[in-house]
């Protein structure tokens, strides 16, 4: 028996996967469509490719083997570590290998494991929590929790992808992935067989945030942002590495750093809302507060 509704899920699925979606290409069950998830505000992917509150694409290449502050709030600060290689055009390559999050009096750590090459079956993925190894139970859908600092960390699939969320400030659905053999043919990037370069491809959602909050993705949530990036280019950079380097993965030390400061929240305490609709010409998706 043929289903249309499945069949034409599927079609449009597949659609997604070759328009440049390979690794995070979802489905929105209330509307039975699929979506590429990097194309989601408050994603992180690739050759770091960022989608900002506002549903603007940009990239930030930063530099390899640096830390710089992806979001900088009074209660809630994250930093990224940006792994690469230097490219034959002189700047580096660059993605996410893991990210550091400081909330209450808590370290958070996700990170990709150095891979040679990659196994989708073997887990490469590494939690930490205030210094301990996370092991989540095998199995999709398995969950471990903190309930005194309201963590909870459930698997997406069998390995390499989770959903966190810390109650009343975030939820980020990560993953990590290789850089294929297309990837770098396609790129240049020059990937040897010694390593993969695995990296995190992240989702972030926040349930509150202050109208002063910062950092590379952070700054794009403020109230009135208004983006500075050409957004004429095929390829969007956003400057300013100088603002939102740090000396480390758990530091908050970076020009822009908010974390411990007395909070200001938007409307007191409401979180921001934003109505989005499908963007164009691969530029993310447009949203309006």
């Amino acid at each position: 028996m043929t289903y249309p509704i499945a069949v034409g899920l599927i079609l449009t699925a597949t659609i997604c996967l070759l328009g440049g979606c390979p690794s995070l290409c979802e489905v929105d069950c209330r509307i039975c469509k699929p979506y590429c998830a990097c194309d989601r505000p408050g994603a992180v992917c690739q050759d770091p490719r960022f989608i900002g509150a506002d549903g603007i694409m940009f990239y930030f290449h930063g530099k390899k083997d640096k830390d710089f502050c992806l979001v900088s709030d009074f209660n809630l600060h994250i930093n990224a570590h940006f792994i690469g290689k230097k490219g034959k055009k002189g700047r580096d390559f660059t993605w996410v290998q893991s990210i550091g999050i400081l909330f209450d009096s808590h370290q958070l750590y996700i990170g990709a494991e150095r891979v040679a090459k990659w196994e989708e079956s073997v887990e490469n993925m590494v939690i930490k929590f205030d210094g301990k190894d996370v092991l989540v139970p095998a199995g999709e859908g398995e969950i471990w929790k903190s309930p005194e600092a309201g963590l909870k960390i459930e698997r997406q699939e069998e390995t390499n992808k989770v959903r966190l969320r810390v109650e009343g400030l975030l939820e980020i659905v990560a993953r990590v992935v290789p850089i294929t053999s297309e990837e770098s043919r396609v790129h240049g990037y020059d990937v040897t067989e010694d390593d993969c370069f695995a990296h995190l491809e992240l989702n972030f959602k926040f349930d509150s945030l202050s109208t002063v909050v910062n950092g590379v993705l952070g700054q794009t949530y403020k109230p009135n942002y208004k983006s500075r990036v050409k957004l004429s280019v095929p390829m969007p950079i956003m400057g300013g590495a100088e603002k939102f380097a740090t000396s480390h993965l758990f530091s908050i030390d970076c020009a822009v750093s908010n974390f411990g400061l007395k909070a200001k929240k938007v409307g007191d305490g409401e979180t921001l809302s934003f109505e989005c609709g499908d963007g164009s010409g691969g530029k993310g998706i447009a949203c309006r507060r």
